[in-house]
């Protein structure tokens, strides 16, 4: 019999997950070579002790502890299934490891729970795939010349809105933007010198946003600007106009040199019946009235 058992002690030290085991009063009785590797805690400083004593501390990822409520292990005892959740437990270091989590209940030769199994693993793969998943979305979203903000970017923001105030008129505004004399400059300059110039006049944009704010490049020398909680036309043009006199005052220096732009836009309120068409459309329409009445100002509808 001894036998037996340290061929199971061998077998479950040797595995790469962490195994341990609790009583019903959830005191830790065995803890292999994999939960040691993975957590930092040697045996000699588990056994005994509760799972909650300080020791793991299972928190989600939106820092609820788990040990105090929605434990894995107590709730797999309390019910009998098998339990399977993505955590972060504590390192003995301080760090925190993301681990999945598997608890099952362990059963006596009647049947009766006296105790729980917790199976774990370094949550590389998922952790790794998170990040894949975060930049694979951040890349998709982004123009690449810029770093703002793309039109599908632009475009989910104005159906997300639209979805949020759905059957009401959301209390927003819209400013199309777009560089005056644009193909003056690449002609003159280079589409290097064009290509900064799309940084600093995108760069110029985003860092003076409000946080509540998007912006983003529509296309070419074009910006798209959704302003939330703009409830007045004052409240628009203060905002718009803020933005066209900032990029007109920024600078580019090269070579020697120093060039500045300006910019022509269109700002409208979100009205009752706008679709994310129709309102592009109309600031659209109210830029081109902002170059056919001299360029760099803001014209409003």
């Amino acid at each position: 019999m001894l036998k037996k058992r340290n061929f199971y002690k061998d077998l479950l030290d040797n595995l790469y997950d962490g195994v341990y085991f609790v009583n019903r009063q959830r005191v830790i009785t065995y803890w292999n070579k994999g939960a040691e590797r993975i957590t930092g805690y040697k045996s000699v400083q588990v056994l005994g002790h509760s799972c909650r004593d300080n020791l793991l501390n299972h928190v989600d990822a939106s820092g609820v502890e788990l040990c105090r409520s929605h434990c894995p292990l107590a709730e797999s005892m309390e019910n009998g299934d098998v339990r399977e959740v993505e955590v972060f437990l504590h390192h003995a270091d301080g760090h925190r490891v993301p681990v999945l989590v598997r608890a099952s209940p362990l059963r006596d030769a009647k049947g009766q729970i006296i105790g729980a199994v917790e199976t774990f693993g370094a949550d590389t793969g998922m952790t790794s795939l998170r990040q894949e998943l975060r930049e694979l979305r951040c890349k998709i979203r982004s123009d690449p010349l810029t770093g703002i903000g793309n039109r599908q970017y632009l475009e989910g923001r104005l159906r997300a809105i639209f979805a949020e105030f759905e059957g009401e008129t959301p209390a927003a505004g819209l400013v199309f933007l777009d560089i005056d004399h644009f193909k003056q400059i690449n002609d003159t300059y280079g589409h290097e010198v064009g290509d900064k110039v799309l940084c600093m006049v995108a760069s110029t944009l985003y860092h003076n946003m409000r946080k509540t704010d998007a912006i983003g490049r529509w296309g070419g020398e074009e910006f798209l600007a959704i302003l939330y909680h703009v409830a007045s036309l004052d409240e628009l043009k203060a905002i718009s106009e803020k933005l066209r006199i900032l990029v007109e005052h920024s600078r580019l220096d090269f070579d020697g040199r120093s060039l500045s732009v300006t910019i022509s836009g269109g700002a409208t309120l979100f009205l009752p019946d706008d679709t994310p068409e129709s309102i592009v459309r109309r600031a659209d329409t109210l830029m081109y009235q902002s170059k056919q009445a001299g360029r760099n100002r803001v014209s409003f509808g």
